[in-house]
């Protein structure tokens, strides 16, 4: 597992989530841990680095 941190595109916090490393290609929607909104979370890995990380505000 790797720790990633981000900001969230509704509450402005600096978040953090655990990427599973041993998945190359992720999309999935997550809460914020601070304002509990939805967010879309895209995540390229490649050997166990995140090389792409992208998260926006889920509809």
């Amino acid at each position: 597992m790797i720790e990633h941190f981000f900001t969230c595109p509704h509450c402005f916090q600096k978040i953090s989530i655990l990427v599973d490393s041993s998945i190359q290609k992720q999309k999935y929607v997550e809460d914020c841990e601070v304002c509990c909104n939805p967010l879309l979370v895209t995540i390229g890995l490649e050997q166990n680095e995140i090389i792409y990380f992208d998260v926006s505000p889920a509809q």
